[in-house]
């Protein structure tokens, strides 16, 4: 029987690093995209390779949809070459970056930014990827718990993940005629270095959402990896529209 092929976006480092490994260990083959981090795209390859999976890397920027033909097209080559297969079974919606800027300082560069890389990106990519999705696979979004709860300087990147929400609702209908299930995680605060690793490194920030918690600490990128490696598989098909927050209960 063929394995489940998962596409992951931002499998470089952080949340996608860990999904992509908890896959890997699960059985899952992965095709992984980079943006500047080839070094450790390829690292997570190989690390991949060494769970017993079959694993390639590409390069992809989700912040120009002008490219995202030639990357389907890059894709569909991978799969022939290395699984003699046409379809992958997964698509993990993953890559992003933040932005920390008050309402009244934000600029229009930087919310154009934030509107290509979290909702523009998504929306065409995923609608470049379809004809190479499996009927009756799977597609996770990744929101944010900002989406529910209001912070002060997040107002840009908080708006983009609530549209992202929107659309997973929107493609779940639309795709249900394929069997394709499409759900949203929606990760809290987590220590690694997105955001300039804020969380992570600054023993304030830290300790602060620590106590606004309601199991006392912040998150790790595998307390997000093994969830989304949950919502990705078969056995959780019939879960589909919805957001699945991942938080460890901040501001319940």
């Amino acid at each position: 029987m063929n394995r489940k092929i998962a596409l992951i976006t931002g499998a470089s480092r952080g949340l996608g690093r860990s999904a992509a490994l908890k896959l890997a260990a699960q059985g899952t083959d992965l095709i992984v995209t980079w943006h500047s981090q080839s070094t450790e795209a390829e690292g997570v390859v190989q690390e991949a390779q060494a769970l017993g999976a079959r694993a390639v890397a590409l390069q992809l920027n989700v912040d120009d949809s002008a490219s995202f033909a030639a990357f389907a097209t890059a894709v569909r080559e991978a799969l022939r070459t290395h699984w003699q297969r046409e379809r992958f079974d997964y698509l993990l919606n993953n890559a992003g970056v933040g932005l920390h800027a008050n309402f009244v300082d934000t600029t229009e560069a930087q919310f154009d930014q934030m509107f290509r890389i979290h909702l523009k990106g998504p929306f065409l990519l995923t609608q470049a990827l379809l004809p190479l999705m499996q009927d009756g696979g799977r597609i996770l979004n990744v929101s944010s718990g900002l989406a529910r709860f209001s912070m002060a300087g997040y107002s840009a990147y908080a708006a983009m993940k609530g549209g992202i929400e929107v659309l997973t609702r929107y493609l779940a209908l639309e795709l249900g005629h394929r069997r394709i299930a499409v759900n949203t995680i929606a990760p809290g605060a987590i220590a690694t270095d997105f955001g300039g690793g804020t969380v992570r490194d600054n023993a304030q920030v830290n300790s602060f959402i620590a106590s606004q918690t309601a199991l006392g600490r912040v998150g790790e990128a595998d307390d997000i990896g093994n969830v989304m490696c949950a919502l990705l598989s078969d056995d959780m098909g019939w879960v589909n529209g919805q957001r699945v927050e991942v938080s460890g209960g901040i501001h319940l």
